[in-house]
């Protein structure tokens, strides 16, 4: 028997990287796992990779800033399954070179926030909705270090740091109930999005002050690494636990 057997979970950003290992890991696992992501051909392909290991995949385009696809992303997978146990807010985005206070741009928060901080909302809010009719389910913010100690542009950080507080709001508003919300928050993941980053681009003075505070000669995580932690927090293993904020860093903000 797998750990989560039976569950039905959406994975948002789940066409690489953590999202495509955790889709994976859920499937093989038991989950019926939805992916959601808005490159259709890579998201495809993670859904046929994983019908083909004997997974059960659908894969269903969405652009997470936008709140009526995720609505109708919500609702089609209820239609499709007939409940949602697990939702893993993974998709992220960063902004361009590290900006810090003094040069981060409007455009760059918008499109950060956009994604990052109203697509978990947009998301959280659409399924606990659903999750209330059961009274069970385990909602899932892949977060960051940044939100919590500021290591990073100014627009990445504040995006994270309000995902860290809807995660506590989600936690309080559904205390003793079956629904819980925690957040993962990894150091530096090694993934597309992340190893495709130019350091031409970094701005050297944020570079400079976030040595400060983490060593970054710290072996970073991998995808699985992530990946196993969501499978135990979206598990009934870890039932007794909501309202946390998991680092996952190898020690490297100690």
């Amino acid at each position: 028997m797998g750990r989560l057997d039976g569950k039905v979970a959406i994975i948002t950003g789940g066409n690489s990287g953590v999202g495509e290992a955790t889709a994976e890991l859920f499937a093989k696992e038991g989950a019926k796992v939805v992916i959601t992501a808005r490159r259709v051909e890579k998201l495809e392909a993670v859904a046929n990779k994983i019908r083909e290991n004997g997974g059960e995949a659908y894969a269903i385009p969405c652009d997470v800033s936008d709140v009526n696809a995720v609505n109708d992303m919500v609702a089609k997978t209820v239609e499709k399954y007939g409940k949602i146990d697990v939702l893993v807010n993974n998709a992220g985005v960063l902004e361009e070179g590290l900006k810090p206070i003094d040069v981060c741009e409007d455009k760059d928060l918008e499109y950060v926030l956009g994604i990052n901080t109203k697509g978990c909302l947009y998301c959280t809010r659409a399924v606990v909705k659903e999750m209330i009719k059961n009274n069970t389910g385990s909602i899932i913010n892949l977060d960051s270090v940044a939100g919590a100690f500021g290591t990073g542009g100014a627009s990445y950080v504040t995006s994270k740091a309000a995902v860290i507080g809807l995660t506590k709001h989600t936690a309080l508003r559904f205390t003793g109930t079956g629904i819980r919300c925690n957040s993962v928050n990894p150091s530096t993941i090694v993934t597309p999005m992340t190893m495709t980053t130019d350091p031409k681009t970094l701005n050297p003075n944020m570079m400079g002050q976030m040595n400060k505070h983490m060593n970054l000669s710290v072996q970073p995580c991998m995808p699985i690494d992530v990946a196993n932690i969501l499978l135990f927090l979206a598990s009934d293993e870890s039932r007794a636990i909501t309202g946390q904020v998991i680092v996952s860093d190898f020690g490297a903000t100690l």
